[in-house]
């Protein structure tokens, strides 16, 4: 009889075990669509949510994590960071060991067709991607998700096009994001030629109005004290990626008008390894952050 009870309490625990299992597993969903009046169009873009998402009813803290525009021979596109970063593998593992708080992470796509990659309003007024994501995707995926709304609870981060996106958008608004990490971000001051190819039906004189938005550098300078440092910032850049250059300019920007921040230069290129690579560091800053 102890035998029998014996057997049945242990088949129950696996019963019980399985179904916990079950219930707690993480979930991804890489193409999903929303509408935009603002595009024109339907807009894809992916989600993950953390273990034990489906079987509680608490709000979590959200990233959203912007998708570069290349490198040569991948698809840029809010899958980027799931396929090519391995984001599910890196978070489950480290959000079950209780190295990172588990959180919500969104990427839209970013792609106007296949003329440009862009997180811009563009100067052309053809793809107007930063209305779009601040006007109509943030306040959807903060509808749809069970995410917390505060400003403590939300981080911006991007890679490559990415970077300068989530830098330029937490500059834009401070009141939003309390971390932005730019990973090898493509910040630039003005440069003719890269400008009037990006959008050669534009005048100069119109390129050049249109980008003092867009000029984290003199946005940066020109920032009155009482405006910096309403969030965290983190920078990092390959050592062999041409952008490291223009990464430590703005570090050494931001250092100059006293602007808070981290920044690291390591052993790298402009690729998915190494992003791979920084994925444990700057989410780490993020979870640190929402943690306080």
């Amino acid at each position: 009889m102890r035998k029998i009870q014996f057997v049945l309490a242990l088949a129950l625990c696996f019963l019980m075990i399985g179904k916990l299992q079950a219930q707690s597993a993480s979930k991804v969903f890489d193409a999903l669509t929303i509408k935009s009046s603002i595009l024109g169009e339907d807009r894809k873009f992916a989600v993950y949510l953390p273990a034990g998402y489906e079987d509680s009813q608490r709000s979590y803290p959200i990233l959203y994590l912007l998708h570069p525009a290349g490198p040569r021979g991948t698809e840029p596109n809010q899958q980027a960071w799931i396929y090519y970063g391995e984001l599910k593998q890196y978070l489950d593992k480290a959000i079950a060991a209780g190295e990172i708080t588990p959180m919500v992470v969104v990427t839209p796509d970013a792609n106007f067709g296949t003329i440009r990659r862009s997180y811009y309003n563009d100067a052309d007024g053809k793809f107007n991607f930063e209305d779009f994501f601040f006007k109509e995707f943030m306040p959807y995926v903060e509808k749809t998700y069970r995410v917390r709304t505060d400003k403590n609870s939300r981080a911006i981060a991007g890679a490559s096009a990415g970077g300068g996106g989530a830098i330029y958008y937490a500059l834009h608004h401070p009141e939003l994001f309390s971390v932005c990490c730019g990973l090898s971000a493509a910040v630039r001051e003005w440069q003719d030629a890269n400008m009037q190819n990006r959008y050669p039906d534009v005048s100069e004189s119109k390129l050049k109005e249109w980008f003092k938005t867009y000029d984290v550098f003199n946005i940066i300078r020109n920032m009155p004290d009482n405006e910096k440092n309403q969030f965290k910032f983190y920078m990092t850049c390959g050592d062999d990626d041409a952008l490291s250059v223009n990464n430590a300019a703005l570090h050494d920007v931001m250092n100059k008008v006293g602007f808070k921040h981290e920044f690291r230069i390591k052993d790298g290129a402009h690729d998915w390894k190494y992003w791979r690579k920084i994925l444990p560091d700057f989410m780490t800053y993020i979870s640190d952050t929402f943690r306080q």
